[in-house]
């Protein structure tokens, strides 16, 4: 059942606050999100043993095959033919073990890839789930979203392309140096100044880099937040004819995304031809002093042609470590923004009192809260809701009925006061148990795509399906079930969107009753329902109300002439009580109200 109230509240149920866009945030430090990454590698240490056996194999024979070929042209120009056709036979098997190996390597990358990015993903979205319901009214849903899907599969492919090649490169390099010493250290030293150069560029491209790469992974977070806003609001875009200033505000900020990733991209493109140009100047050294080297006889000639491979494969690894830069720093700037919303405090679900509620009596005292430091939204609120009584809370918009509702379910945390449920204060109670125990009917109806059975079940999907239909019964949601083709199986497309708002607030009703509450909170569950419609609900939520605990939150005055006691808010203060007739004989501010509406008129 908490999970239940979770997923209502990302629904929208808490206060929309300030800010609704994704945030401005600096990069961290860079060595620190690598470490923190390596750790997502310590369960996978026999792939990463695996692979970097693979890489070593693959080095070992890259470097080798170019010493066997200097002995073969050497034996050629020596005529030492005997000597040829081994020296060819451990060159093929030297080639045949660096593919297999290159092979291997390419396989272990995508798998090691896989497993570690599923580990981030899964703890993210474990994350998401548990954020507490302000930080969720604050961020742009799609923003979190672009953390969940871009981000984790930026680092994903980092891991399969990037990581094998680093450590292949850096091995490889060390090789080849080796290798290049034991020929020539003067022509080594001459080749070796090309990485100088390498070095500078790298530095001075390197910081531009980051910057732009973290520049551009935020406003796809911000681009993805508009569509994921627009879309789902489509048809309220479409009804007040803002089709050209919704683009127009897409275009801007895809405007700016493309500009900034023109930028990083160039940067990050630039690293190649660089590279190359600074590893042909390397070749030429190769070939110019080789040649003078040789005609003094201080080399042969097989050696030439094997430093001019590796001389290839110094810059190599270098140029393929400058192509990969600008990857290795959209993963970063990507891990970096995973881990900030992970390094984002839980959900306080603190309370060690596990007893369930059992009698549902319900009250406020000296309450007073703000969403923001300074402008406070609820003044020393007291009321006293008895067992199986039902409240009704009513007043203009922005009064602050739901946000009572929101107090009481430990979605924000109090300025001051005390809420106590059953005599226990509800900070002292398990947030598992308090929800377990609340059942929650909202005026915007919450399904999922999934079966109308597995719908209804969601609160405990072991309740036996006698149950489930006596609840749609009660629910008077039956009929509309038999009117589906597959009745209770049926797939909701789009979260219910094939169903009229009537029939989806009939299913969670249903809903609601499956969940067996003793504290029952109806927030504005008729408003957007017609007459007809608003009849069916309010027969199945006198059902749902029998011997329960109920808050109730309504505009339509009619829905709340039975209660048992009516409360009267204004700007987050307490100004009338009483039942239906009382308030009327007192002619205030709820005679008003209803007047209002008796004669036809919007309030």
């Amino acid at each position: 059942m908490s999970k239940v109230r979770s997923n209502i509240a990302q629904q929208g149920f808490g206060r929309r606050g300030p800010g609704m866009g994704a945030p401005t945030e600096k990069p961290k430090n860079g060595q620190q999100t690598l470490r923190r990454l390596a750790g997502y590698f310590r369960p996978e240490r026999h792939y990463v043993i695996c692979l970097a056996a693979a890489v070593v194999l693959a080095v070992v024979a890259g470097v080798a095959a170019p010493r066997l070929q200097s002995s073969v042209i050497d034996a050629l120009v020596d005529r030492q033919f005997g000597t040829i056709l081994p020296l060819l036979g451990w060159m093929l098997g030297i080639y045949i073990l660096h593919g297999c190996a290159t092979l291997l390597q390419g396989f272990l990358s995508a798998r090691l890839s896989q497993r570690v990015v599923y580990r981030l993903r899964t703890e993210l979205f474990g994350k998401v789930i548990s954020l507490p319901i302000p930080y969720l009214d604050n961020h742009s849903h799609g923003d979190l979203m672009s953390r969940m899907t871009n981000d984790a599969e930026n680092v994903s492919n980092v891991i399969s392309s990037s990581l094998s090649s680093l450590f292949s490169g850096v091995l490889t390099l060390t090789g080849t140096v080796i290798m290049m010493l034991s020929y020539s250290v003067p022509l080594t030293l001459l080749t070796c100044l090309t990485v100088v150069l390498s070095v500078l560029v790298t530095r001075v491209l390197s910081t531009l880099m980051r910057r732009y790469y973290l520049k551009r992974q935020e406003l796809l977070g911000q681009l993805n937040g508009i569509v994921e806003e627009k879309v789902s609001a489509g048809k309220t875009v479409t009804a007040y004819n803002l089709q050209d200033a919704t683009i127009r505000d897409f275009a801007a900020t895809s405007d700016a995304l493309t500009r900034t990733g023109i930028i990083a991209d160039v940067i990050g493109n630039a690293m190649g031809p660089l590279m190359n140009m600074l590893n042909n100047f390397s070749f030429v050294i190769v070939a110019v002093f080789g040649a003078y080297f040789a005609l003094k006889g201080v080399i042969s000639v097989g050696v030439i042609s094997a430093f001019i491979i590796y001389s290839k494969q110094f810059s190599r690894p270098i140029n393929e470590l400058a192509q990969l830069y600008g990857q290795i720093q959209t993963a970063m700037a990507g891990a970096e923004r995973i881990f900030s919303v992970l390094d984002t405090e839980s959900e306080d679900k603190s309370g060690s009192e596990k007893l369930p509620v059992t009698d549902g009596v319900i009250e406020f005292k000296h309450v007073n809260f703000s969403y923001v430091p300074g402008k406070q939204v609820i003044y020393d609120f007291n009321l006293k809701v008895e067992a199986g009584k039902k409240i009704a809370l009513v007043g203009s918009t922005g009064s602050g009925k739901t946000t009572i509702v929101n107090l009481l379910m430990r979605f924000y945390e109090l300025d001051s006061g005390v809420i106590t449920v059953d005599g226990n204060d509800i900070q002292e109670i398990s947030c598992d148990v308090l929800r377990d125990s609340v059942g929650i009917v909202l005026q915007d109806s919450v399904l999922f795509t999934d079966t109308v059975r597995n719908n209804l079940k969601y609160a405990d999907p072991s309740i036996p399906d006698k149950k489930m239909i006596e609840a749609a019964e009660s629910a008077n949601c039956d009929k509309v079930v038999a009117a589906l083709p597959d009745g209770y199986d049926t797939v909701l497309v789009g979260a219910g969107s094939n169903l009229s708002q009537g029939q989806r607030q009939l299913l969670t009703i249903g809903r609601a009753f499956l969940s067996y509450p003793r504290i029952l909170i109806l927030d504005e569950a008729t408003s957007s329902v017609d007459t007809r419609t608003e009849q069916q609900i309010q027969n199945a939520m006198v059902e749902l109300m029998k011997s329960r605990t109920s808050l109730i939150i309504a505009h339509r005055l009619s829905t709340v002439r039975d209660a048992d006691e009516i409360v009267v808010m204004e700007q987050g203060h307490i100004i009338e009580t009483g039942t239906h007739e009382e308030l009327l004989l007192q002619k205030g501010s709820y005679y008003k109200l209803y007047m209002t509406q008796f004669a036809g008129q919007e309030t």
